[in-house]
């Protein structure tokens, strides 16, 4: 009995259907037809002999066998993608895509007036960014699911293939919401006894596999532990809880009364922020990029 044949293009309709939750919806996506969606599907699972979706209520949604075969056939998917770029790469010297993962506690607006000054030359690259943690952008550049990582928290590994330039300095404030107790506080400033009666927001480390990193410099007997930088904003303004913001995401709230800055004895950070790639990453697209963004995020920053 000849092997089923597993391709790229059935592959992708899996993925469609399981992102997007129907045949029809998939078929959409892919500019197909539902019934050519469904010839795929029926005809690899005559072939493997198995059944890889069923219906839950108006959703088609994997079995374990679907579910297991497109956990698996996404990473071929990955691979070829990156195959067709690299390609195009070698052929022309330019990467078709740059991979970006930005510390969440950076702003990214400098980040896309350096790549739209960018694509005035270069149209036709394109741009894929994500938002990390502390360890989330390490663990994609060292795995090289990234090309470059905006503010990742030092120090940088010596002798391990990285390249980096120091980042602007992020300047941290410790705020709470004027409904806080602290905010009634007249001893001032803090101290890290007093701030550890409170409850701290602390942003997630998105690392998945690495050991994760911290730049926690203050304990507390409670947390809130939240998502992203975001997050911990607005769990500040709802008086949730208390902790360092950098400056600049703070300061509109700070003149607008919804937050409160105190004056703390803990000294926030003292570890400096980089920017870093890998030393085989040589692709034209990095070259042109990087002085772009070291010089918007200076300029941005130092114009505050």
């Amino acid at each position: 009995m000849p092997e089923p044949d597993i391709s790229l293009e059935a592959l992708q309709i899996l993925d469609a259907i399981d992102r997007r939750g129907s045949y029809a919806a998939a078929a959409k996506e892919l500019d197909r037809v539902t019934s050519a969606v469904s010839y795929t599907v029926q005809k690899l699972e005559a072939g493997l002999g198995v059944t890889l979706f069923q219906r839950v209520g108006r959703r088609s949604v994997l079995t374990p066998a679907g579910k297991f075969l497109l956990d698996n056939g996404r990473q071929l998917l990955v691979l070829a993608k990156n195959l067709v770029d690299q390609t195009r790469e070698v052929a022309t010297g330019w990467e078709p895509r740059i991979k970006i993962a930005v510390e969440s506690a950076y702003e990214t607006r400098p980040l896309f007036t350096a790549f739209s000054q960018f694509l005035e030359n270069s149209p036709e690259v394109e741009l894929d960014v994500r938002e990390e943690t502390l360890g989330g952008g390490w663990e994609l550049i060292s795995n090289d699911r990234v090309d470059l990582f905006i503010g990742g928290l030092g120090p940088v590994p010596s002798h391990q293939g990285y390249r980096s330039e120091l980042m602007p300095a992020l300047e941290m404030v410790f705020t709470v919401a004027p409904s806080h107790v602290l905010a009634k506080e007249l001893k001032q400033p803090l101290s890290a006894e007093r701030i550890s009666q409170e409850r701290l927001v602390v942003v997630h480390d998105s690392s998945i596999t690495e050991i994760p990193r911290s730049n926690q410099f203050l304990k507390s007997n409670s947390y809130c532990y939240v998502q992203s930088i975001n997050h911990k904003v607005w769990a500040q303004l709802a008086g949730v809880g208390v902790g360092f913001l950098p400056r600049l995401v703070a300061n509109p709230y700070i003149e607008s009364g919804q937050l409160i800055e105190l004056q703390t004895e803990v000294q926030s950070s003292e570890e400096a922020n980089y920017l870093i790639w890998k030393v085989s990453n040589r692709g034209k697209t990095l070259k042109k990029i990087v002085p772009l963004l070291l010089q918007h995020y200076q300029n941005y920053y130092g114009s505050l």
